[in-house]
């Protein structure tokens, strides 16, 4: 999304903590542990993805995208689905996304990335979008080092 900026990648905590439950130092009801409402989301408004949970390994993972900003007023902290999210992006000045992935089987959550959505980020050419780009391409990077 040409707009998203100041993201925050998450992986490398989501790897600490799988770390700890297979060195047994965690238990899975401690890391297994997503709320009615949570699974909720990921049923109605979630985005399946192709990633394999990596606790029960048996179900795919689902992103619930949740949106925060003070334009939004009641809307404020709903899960929204991928589509819906450029044309409130061209609409709001600024709200910020955090991206879960959730696994429906075991429960399985944990918050993969967050970033910042909005007209604010249109600037043509400003350092602004130089750096969104630059940290888009940055993450990018790291996904596919993380993968190997």
């Amino acid at each position: 999304m040409r707009t998203s900026r100041q993201v925050v990648d998450y992986s490398l905590q989501k790897r600490a903590v799988l770390r700890d439950v297979f060195a047994g130092r965690v238990g899975t009801y401690d890391v297994c542990d997503a709320s009615p409402y949570l699974k909720n989301a990921a049923r109605f408004h979630g985005e399946p993805t192709e990633q394999r949970c990596p606790i029960c390994r048996s179900e795919n993972l689902t992103h619930v995208h949740y949106i925060y900003g003070d334009e939004l007023k009641q809307s404020a902290g709903q899960a929204r689905t991928l589509a819906e999210l450029p044309a409130l992006a061209m609409t709001l000045r600024e709200f910020q996304v955090f991206v879960v992935e959730v696994c429906l089987g075991c429960d399985w959550n944990h918050l993969v990335e967050q970033f910042l959505l909005g007209r604010d980020g249109l600037a043509e050419g400003g350092p602004e979008q130089g750096a969104a780009e630059a940290a888009t391409a940055a993450t990018q990077g790291r996904r596919r080092e993380a993968q190997r």
